[in-house]
């Protein structure tokens, strides 16, 4: 296939599958379009014989190397200069050893979180970081919309926010790690969620208050599914600003939040 040829073939990545119907001639076209819309599961693709069709196949393989990418993929240093954010990377020194070492994504070099401690505001009330996790692509997608809606939110309950930090190949823990260099009150972590075959672009939030040496993963509340298929990001910005205004009031997070 040469070039010419191949510019002129379907973009199958760009088709909405919630859209689309491959059964011929359904015997209730509406009930099929209703089911499909309310899910973004792959239903309704119908087959060849035994297989699937080749279209199916090869928008399976698409969404799937989508889904790779955005594992793969840095954030963009561009994209990150757009933020006032203080940088900082955890002991992991590249993308293959964050796969193969969680452990070294949690926990940063005494070098950066002296970087942390001279750069960031001390005791806040709320401390927001951002950190890439393993989807580059749902901080590009979301982070433009969610970062304001939340500090907007944060300051209508007048509450003193931090320093922005951005933590490349970061795990979940290392909020913890870094509340505690803080001594923050109420950390929030903006992490990109592993991406699957329905969305590659979507981002969770990680909320703590008062994280210490012995926090749990029980004692973090999650909103997780923030994207434009899910919890549109403005919109989430919004809500979690109002959960961590309910932790600092309450004194609590995850399992202890629950059960006041």
């Amino acid at each position: 296939m040469n070039e010419k040829e191949a510019q002129g073939m379907e973009d199958l990545a760009a088709v909405d599958l919630q859209k689309e119907i491959l059964i011929p001639e359904p015997k209730d076209r509406a009930a099929l379009e209703f089911f499909k819309q309310s899910t973004p599961a792959r239903i309704g693709v119908w087959r060849s014989g035994p297989r699937p069709l080749t279209r199916t196949l090869l928008r399976f393989r698409a969404d799937h190397a989508t889904a790779q990418d955005s594992v793969f993929k840095e954030v963009s240093e561009e994209f990150l200069a757009d933020f006032n954010l203080v940088r900082v990377q955890t002991k992991v020194k590249n993308k293959d050893q964050y796969l193969t070492r969680p452990d070294l994504g949690r926990v940063l070099s005494e070098e950066e979180l002296e970087k942390i401690r001279q750069e960031c505001l001390f005791q806040p009330q709320v401390q927001i970081i951002i950190a890439d996790g393993l989807s580059s692509k749902a901080i590009e997608a979301n982070l433009e919309d969610i970062l304001p809606a939340l500090k907007q939110g944060l300051a209508a309950y007048d509450l003193k926010v931090g320093t922005d930090i951005f933590v490349k190949y970061g795990r979940v823990a290392v909020m913890d790690v870094i509340g505690v260099a803080l001594e923050a009150e109420v950390v929030v972590l903006l992490v990109g969620e592993r991406p699957g075959l329905g969305t590659s672009a979507s981002m969770s939030a990680y909320m703590i208050y008062k994280p210490d040496q012995d926090t749990l993963m029980a004692d973090h509340t999650v909103v997780s599914n923030i994207h434009k298929g899910g919890t549109p990001p403005a919109e989430a910005g919004a809500h979690l600003a109002t959960v961590l205004k309910k932790m600092y009031d309450a004194k609590a997070s995850g399992v202890k939040l629950a059960l006041q």
